[in-house]
């Protein structure tokens, strides 16, 4: 079910980011999200490396990981949360990198709380200036998490 991101899947994951961002994000204004859907899909994308969980050819999830490090997506279609879909794609992530680390919204308290039981910490706070909303930033490494 997760395999490797490729170019026709652009569409589809574009259509899945949009309706998960804006659902984990209410307290943005769509707008902002619609506006940084090219950045997405010019900048962003081409140089990350994106795996996709697909079900019956339609995708259901995907994460994007960033020079070797950086999550800088991770998103499951909102009706396909709760089935373990964010996790699997945090496994497969975590057995390619040794050290992770992203940036959550604060106000996304359903994904930091994810992030603490995928065995992230909170290291540092930051400021989103374009959607003036404060960030965690969260650090894993593979020698710190117990193995269960």
């Amino acid at each position: 079910m997760i395999r490797a991101w490729r170019s026709k899947d652009l569409s589809p994951l574009l259509t899945l980011w949009m309706e998960s961002t804006s659902f984990a994000h209410p307290f943005i204004d769509a707008r902002y999200w619609q506006d940084s859907e090219a950045l997405v899909r010019d900048a962003y994308l081409p140089v990350a490396k994106t795996w996709v969980w697909e079900e019956n050819g339609e995708l259901q999830g995907f994460i994007s990981v960033m020079d070797a490090q950086f999550i800088g997506a991770l998103f499951v279609r909102p009706a396909a949360i709760g089935r373990g879909i964010g996790k699997a794609l945090m496994d497969h992530a975590k057995q390619r990198f040794n050290w992770l680390s992203l940036e959550v919204y604060q106000k996304n308290v359903r994904a930091v709380n994810f992030y603490h039981a995928q065995g992230f910490r909170i290291e540092d706070s930051a400021w989103q200036e374009e959607t003036r909303h404060p960030t965690w930033i969260m650090n894993w490494q593979a020698d710190q998490t117990p193995s269960a």
